[in-house]
């Protein structure tokens, strides 16, 4: 939907850099880049691939709205893999705004300096995700990974022109490209905004302490100094929640109108996001008499709603992105047009389910959110900018019931559903969303409602597994698992998504990491979208299985499989929260104790109760059958760092618990 600052290059195709240029007047690097890489830097970790030396944007409002951006940025390899940091990229809309001049430069620690202009880079359409297919957002690219060594300074220069359409800004202290984005420690970091006479600034500080700005005159800077990098761990937050940002925005003197949104609270977001969207959703005869078709046999409004659910999923999305900078990333097509050509991106899609719900007397509103954390979105910004994706709220009688309902203020019963998720179905949302913070776009009603999260029960895996252990140690196992919910979801995705190798390949290795030298599994899937459940069924033999002492005693773990995602927290220290999503796991196993032997040993039973969850075993003999069962509850929760020690031994306990064996003896 918007045009996204700190943008993630995933997979484009780069041209092979030329060779070194010769050196020449113009090919200097700027004062300011000199400066930075004669820098020296703290002794970091020696898995920090980088650090940025400066991270620098400069922006100049002109009296007519326009702005004037330039951006500097530096950072330093320090390990092979930090190569990748060397890398420049600068979106623009073609509609709205353009790249006066982009320059980088290579400097060795030997003083050596390769530049790259205009014929080392390339420009290329900005990807979206799920399958873009045109869009006026471009980036320009220049990768110098192929050059760069340890120890060498990369910096790049940017100055780009721009038909502001917001009157707004996000900045985000700790930049980088792709997998180091936000994660790179900065030895200085500042957004500098100059304005016309009389005109003003407010900013926000999120994921740190309030920073004010240095003012001079109309020029306004928040700098940071000496951030620290950000490790990757197990179950932690989005690096966007963990990265110092603000969010800045600026007014005009009195009397002076500007052609793009001005917002100070979320009323305004909601009417003017209204009057981008509403008139697109008028419906035509053709959506009308489909919508008719479709809920011809529906018996309750929940039917109704669900059969034209199903229908707008199954349009393919393609997202095409045209007049951006001047609100066509938050405007959707008109619904006839995108029920003529089936197909479009997320807001095209709830549009078109809006325009249907219209023709069968349901009312319903159009929800940006941001997908990818849910903690993104913060009340204290009000800004379309904090969103990047669109999904629907329908609005239902009391009779009415779906876990994913919530309560507007004065709209009432909102049923919540994200028509761009194929494997989510209406009831549920996918597990990022949940929890976060939309706006309903209702005009002078429209506001920031927290989205519901569902119970763990409702994203139970059920598995029962039989098993033969026969007196060598072999084991016979038939495995029938059951996902309902966002396990289920997972789990359809997986299915629909990975080539047929690739979903083998993944089933073989989850049963060798359980019984290791297993036989090729055969296993049969099978979904029943309807009911939002996932069924799995695997048959294989584990010749040793279970190890045997002389013929006597035979020894094996009662946990033959393990749960498909499981949490890890090895580590002794932690430093960022710990997130933890809604999981509830139940499994049953029966294992036929082989003739002649009897149980000699059994594992201690574990009962285990924490404020974010449960875990509970058990062991039985009966009818020659070892049976044990297991029950794990996670509540959806963030747990402070200062809390992790419980983490730790509470899946530590789990994991000793899941280790143990079981003994039987020859009669």
């Amino acid at each position: 939907m918007s045009k996204i600052l700190a943008i993630r290059i995933a997979t484009f195709a780069l041209v092979m850099l030329s060779a070194s240029s010769v050196f020449a007047i113009g090919d200097e690097p700027p004062a300011w880049l000199r400066s930075a890489a004669m820098q020296s830097a703290p002794a970091y970790d020696k898995e920090v691939p980088g650090v940025v030396l400066l991270n620098e944007q400069r922006v100049t409002v002109h009296l007519s709205g326009e702005t004037v951006t330039t951006t500097m940025y530096a950072v330093r390899v320090l390990n092979r893999m930090g190569r990748g940091a060397a890398h420049a990229a600068e979106a623009y809309n073609t509609d709205a705004s353009k790249i006066r001049e982009m320059r980088a430069w290579l400097i060795k620690p030997n003083g050596t300096i390769k530049r790259y202009g205009k014929s080392e880079s390339l420009d290329i359409a900005q990807a979206s995700a799920g399958g873009g297919y045109y869009s006026e957002s471009r980036v320009r690219v220049i990768d110098a990974e192929d050059d760069a060594e340890t120890g060498d300074v990369f910096g790049y220069e940017t100055t780009t022109e721009d038909k502001s359409f917001f009157t707004q800004f996000e900045w985000r202290f700790q930049g980088g490209i792709g997998a180091f984005s936000g994660r790179l420690p900065a030895l200085a970091s500042r957004f500098v905004l100059t304005l016309p006479p009389d005109w003003r600034a407010e900013s926000v500080t999120l994921n740190h302490e309030k920073l004010a700005p240095v003012v001079n005159a109309s020029t306004y800077t928040w700098e940071l100094k000496n951030l620290a990098p950000i490790d990757p761990e197990p179950a932690s937050p989005e690096v966007s929640a963990l990265a110092p940002r603000i969010g800045v925005s600026y007014f005009p003197a009195a009397g002076k109108q500007l052609a793009g949104g001005t917002f100070t609270n979320w009323s305004d977001a909601s009417r003017w996001l209204t009057t981008l969207m509403d008139a697109q959703s008028t419906p035509d005869e053709a959506i009308a008499a489909k919508a008719r078709a479709l809920t011809a046999n529906a018996k309750t409004e929940l039917e109704r709603i669900a059969a034209i659910s199903r229908y707008v999923q199954n349009i393919q999305y393609v997202a095409i992105s045209l007049n951006v900078g001047r609100g066509g990333g938050y405007r959707p097509r008109a619904a006839s047009e995108v029920f003529a050509k089936s197909y479009g991106d997320c807001k095209d899609k709830a549009n078109l389910m809006r325009a249907m719900l219209k023709v069968v007397g349901i009312t319903s509103y159009l929800m940006p959110v941001y997908s990818g954390d849910r903690t993104y979105v913060r009340e204290i910004f009000p800004s379309p900018q904090q969103f990047n994706h669109c999904i629907i709220a329908v609005k239902v009688a009391d009779d009415t019931k779906a876990a994913t309902i919530v309560t507007h203020p004065t709209l009432g019963r909102l049923l919540i559903f994200d028509p761009t998720d194929e494997t989510t179905l209406l009831g549920d949302l996918p597990d990022h969303e949940q929890d976060s913070l939309a706006l309903v776009v209702a005009g002078e009603q429209g506001a920031l409602l927290r989205l519901p999260a569902t119970a763990p029960e409702a994203n139970q895996t059920e598995r029962v597994i039989n098993a033969q252990l026969d007196v060598s140690g072999a084991l016979a196992v038939k495995v029938q698992e059951t996902a309902h919910g966002q396990d289920a979801s997972q789990f359809r995705r997986q299915l629909r998504q990975m080539p047929k190798a690739d979903y083998q390949t993944m089933i073989e290795r989850w049963i060798t990491r359980g019984a290791a030298g297993a036989s090729v599994p055969t296993f049969s899937p099978s979904d029943d979208p309807a009911a939002n459940r996932f069924q799995l069924t695997v048959d294989f033999n584990a010749p040793a299985y279970a190890q045997s002492m002389q013929g006597r005693l035979l020894v094996f773990k009662p946990v033959i499989l393990s749960r498909r995602s499981s949490a890890m927290f090895s580590e002794p220290k932690r430093k960022h929260p710990i997130v933890l999503d809604a999981q509830a796991f139940t499994e049953t196993v029966n294992i036929k104790i082989p003739a002649g032997f009897a149980v000699d040993e059994l594992p201690d039973k574990l009962e285990l109760v924490a404020p974010f969850g449960s875990y509970i075993t058990s062991y039985d003999v009966k009818d020659d059958q070892l049976i044990f069962t297991r029950r794990l509850i996670v509540r959806a929760m963030t747990i402070p760092a200062s809390d992790y020690e419980k983490v730790r031994n509470f899946y530590g306990r789990i994991l000793a618990a899941e280790q143990s064996p079981a003994v039987l003896a020859k009669k």
